[in-house]
Parts: structure tokens; C-alpha cells; sequence
């Protein structure tokens, strides 16, 4: 095994499936003789040659309408939006096109392509390189919503991602692209896209997160064993398809749930969570469903101190889930 950081894993990944599939091609903006503004495609362009590694206009919406139509003819393509705050312009030819590709040509054609999103906050990027989009995919069927958050599992997910023959957003966190390290097989593996990971087993409280956020709960589990509070942490990897089963699984078990997110409190992934939990799991709860989140404003703010107050961390993670454990 190599120990590698996530950006390293996704970086690699991509070099294999290129090696091993003519028919992956990358696009976006600076990905060519730059190798993208995080890199995650350097040395790309020699060795694949401008037919397969495409530098774009800053047109996102172009960006995705290609990419669609090459998923159209053949071809595994994936769109690299260079900051979850761009997405916009291209929200039409994803949502409105690519989501709706196999329903409503009754399955005769897909849309094989995986638009790999950089998202979230923590990295001082200020009102538009810091968003948190996944909300606005969750929210629409035909789409398959991959967020991992360890170099292992954006290899395997990233993997499965690119042979799915239907359309994957491929949530990277930014600042986990450096910050986060840890082994991965050089070996060729997959890990199924809607299937969650008990990265931590308890019988106290269920903990579900994703992304950035998953270890920052770890961090808070750790210091709540000083406290006899056994925390089991649920990593989603996939927001959709939802894995409701494990969840529901582990809350047999603790009877708590608090689900942690950076995205915006309402309305977002631990809304559907609570709901679904309220819904099929309510006699196996012994206290309120607590959500840990970003509040309602319209985007991260650039001073220190305000993305401090915004962003969920280990202390509100551990306040919440000793809060939580007193019913």
C-alpha cells in the first residue's frame, strides 16, 4: 500500500482509468498544460494528448453540454468544475438533461459521465470558492451523489463512478485534498456507489456524516470516551442512493441520531435523514433527532473568525452529541 492524500488517490485513479479505458476523456478549465487548479490532472496532457485531456473556455455550461453529448456517442467523459461556486451556469444540461436521460428515453440511452465538484469551506476561499452544492443534486432523481472523504474511498468511489452508466456527481472537499492522508492498495478495487462505512462502531449515539465533517466527528468521539460515551460514526460516502438501512440498523442499536453536515441547515442532506429516521425508525429513537450544521446564510464568509462561527468543528460536534446523550 502507498499512503496517499486525497487529491494524490483521485489523481492516480484517473491516470489508471485512462490507461485502461480509451474512452474516459477529462475536461475543464486549466486542467491541460496546468494540470488544473488543484493539480488533480498534471502530466495529464502529455501523456494523453489534447483528444482526451480538454482545456475549456470558462463556460460551464458548455462544459457540461459536451460532456453530455460525448456520453451520448461513446465516451466516459468527466467534467471537472474548478469550484463548486461555477456549477451554476451548467445546472440546466445536469439537472435539467443529463438527470433525465435514461427515463425518458425509456433506458435506450444514457449518460455515462462523472462531474467531479471541489466543494465546502475551511480554506479561507470566501463567498464564491467556498459553497456547498449537494443539496440542490440530492434533491433530483436520475442523479447518483458520491462524497467521500479518505483517499481509500475516493479511489474505490471514484472507480465505480466511472463505469456507472449513469450520470455521478463526485463531491471532492477542498480541504481535505492535502490535509487528509491514508493508505490505498495500488491494487485495482471498487467500492458500490450508495453503500455507507461504519467508520467507527458504538452503543451510545449514531453519528452520520460525510466529507470534511466525518473527521471532525471522529475527533469528537475520541474525546468523548473520557466521558463513557460510545459513539458509532456512519461515513454516508453516498448521498444518493441513500443507505437508510444501515443507518436505521445502528439506531436499533443506540436509540440516538445526530447527523453533521456543512451544508446549509435547511433543507439539506440531514433534513431527509431526520425525516426518513421519523418516518421508518421512530420506535427505535429514545430522543430527539439532532442535526449539527452550517446555519442559514447565503454562503461562507471570507474573514477567519466568521468561517470559524460557520463551519461545524469538534467542540459544537462534541457539545451536540453530549447534549443529546443526556435523554
Amino acid at each position: 500500500m502507498a499512503e496517499l492524500s486525497v487529491i494524490e488517490s483521485i489523481r492516480n485513479t484517473l491516470w489508471e482509468e485512462m490507461k485502461k479505458d480509451s474512452a474516459v476523456i477529462v475536461m475543464g478549465e486549466d486542467i491541460g498544460q496546468r494540470g488544473g487548479v488543484f493539480l488533480a490532472t498534471q502530466g495529464f496532457l502529455e501523456e494523453f494528448g489534447e483528444s482526451r485531456v480538454i482545456d475549456t473556455p470558462l463556460a460551464e455550461a458548455s462544459i457540461m453540454g459536451i460532456a453530455l453529448g460525448a456520453s451520448f456517442n461513446g465516451l466516459r467523459p468527466i467534467p471537472e468544475v474548478q469550484f463548486s461556486d461555477f456549477i451554476w451556469p451548467g445546472l440546466n444540461q445536469i439537472i435539467g438533461e443529463a438527470s433525465k436521460t435514461a427515463y425518458g428515453s425509456n433506458g435506450e440511452l444514457n449518460a455515462p459521465m462523472v462531474i467531479r465538484i471541489p466543494y465546502g469551506g475551511g480554506i479561507r476561499g470566501g463567498l464564491y470558492h467556498s459553497q456547498n452544492v449537494e443539496s440542490y443534486f440530492f434533491h433530483t432523481p436520475g442523479l447518483k451523489i458520491c462524497a467521500p472523504s479518505t483517499p481509500y474511498d475516493a479511489k474505490g468511489l471514484l472507480k465505480s463512478a466511472i463505469s456507472d452508466n449513469n450520470p455521478v456527481i463526485f463531491l471532492e472537499h477542498k480541504k481535505t485534498y492535502r490535509l487528509v492522508r491514508g493508505e490505498v492498495p495500488e491494487e485495482d478495487y471498487s467500492i458500490p456507489i450508495g453503500v455507507a462505512d461504519i467508520k467507527k462502531s458504538g452503543k451510545d449515539v449514531t453519528v452520520v456524516s460525510y466529507g470534511l465533517m466525518l473527521h471532525y466527528c471522529l475527533e469528537a468521539s475520541r474525546l468523548l470516551e473520557d466521558h463513557n460515551i460510545d459513539v458509532e460514526i456512519i461515513d454516508l460516502m453516498s448521498l444518493r442512493p441513500l443507505d437508510t438501512s444501515t443507518i436505521l440498523e445502528s439506531i436499533k442499536k443506540t436509540g440516538k441520531l445526530v447527523v453533521v453536515h456543512e451544508d446549509n441547515l435547511t433543507g439539506g442532506v440531514g433534513a431527509e435523514i431526520a425525516a426518513t429516521v421519523s418516518d421508518l425508525g421512530f420506535d427505535y429513537l429514545d430522543g430527539p433527532i439532532k442535526r449539527i450544521c452550517g446555519p442559514d446564510i447565503p454562503t461562507m464568509p471570507f474573514a477567519k473568525s466568521l468561517e470559524e462561527a460557520y463551519l461545524p468543528n469538534t467542540t459544537s460536534i462534541f457539545n451536540g452529541i453530549l447534549e443529546l446523550s443526556q435523554y
